[in-house]
């Protein structure tokens, strides 16, 4: 075990007030892509840039193009919770964590075990009529073809935000709460470059800010710990 990891071993023992804050570095283990690696969404070519399909206004203006992308690159029923979910859940159930912030969308923490569990960008798993507002889960979407309707039919949107939409003020304020309160926040498997969700990072008034991060990351300088490894080998090395 490295001094930096046995430093977090030794955060875990002593707090019991620990929120995660995640990003997308959580889910690549799992064999999701990630949006901004050299391998990512972002790298990869279509008609469109993913930042104009993912928006708003494309989404209405283009909703098959939009849904051929969503399936194709968005909807992942193969992975599997890795090592760091299940140690997060695990953490949580010790008492240690209290919260997971995640801007992920694909249900890999709760899939793990965790229970509170706040999704900044909502979830795949979730969709509803745009029309009744009637609930749809992730096999409908996925097993279908072209744009998804309702049986009253409207439109079927996937409740997750898209670039031009705000977030969910519920789950910020609950965000916000949980990391304004917390002894420890560790930062795991996020370029914090998003924002609003980034910024959430400011509230943050406790004992030790742990960035776990392979590339730099905005908030490195003010990190107590800063450990430049996979989240999920980290992780597994802490006992609770």
């Amino acid at each position: 075990m490295s001094p930096e990891i046995e430093k977090l071993q030794e955060l875990v023992d002593r707090f019991d007030n620990i929120v995660f804050f995640g990003g997308a570095g959580v889910s690549t283990e799992s064999g999701i892509p990630d949006f901004r690696s050299q391998d990512g969404l972002y790298h990869q070519k279509y008609d469109y840039p993913p930042e104009t399909i993912l928006s708003h206004t494309f989404f209405m203006q283009k909703p098959e193009e939009f849904f051929k992308f969503y399936r194709d690159k968005m909807l992942c029923d193969t992975a599997k919770p890795n090592p760091a979910h299940l140690k997060l859940a695990e953490m949580e159930k010790a008492g240690k964590l209290k919260a997971v912030i995640t801007q992920n969308i694909d249900n890999l923490h709760q899939m793990a075990g965790s229970r509170k569990v706040l999704e900044l960008h909502g979830s795949v798993h979730r969709n509803y009529c745009m029309r009744c507002g009637k609930f749809y889960g992730f096999e409908h979407i996925k097993a279908g073809t072209g744009v998804p309707r309702c049986e009253c039919g409207g439109i079927i949107k996937p409740d997750v935000v898209l670039y031009e939409e705000g977030l969910d003020n519920a789950v910020i304020s609950e965000s916000v709460r949980a990391i304004s309160e917390a002894q420890v926040l560790i930062i795991g498997g996020t370029s914090l470059a998003v924002y609003p969700a980034a910024g959430l990072i400011d509230y943050f008034r406790g004992d030790s800010l742990v960035v776990i991060n392979m590339a730099p990351t905005p908030r490195d300088r003010q990190a107590d710990l800063l450990i430049k490894e996979p989240i999920g080998k980290v992780l597994s090395q802490i006992t609770v």
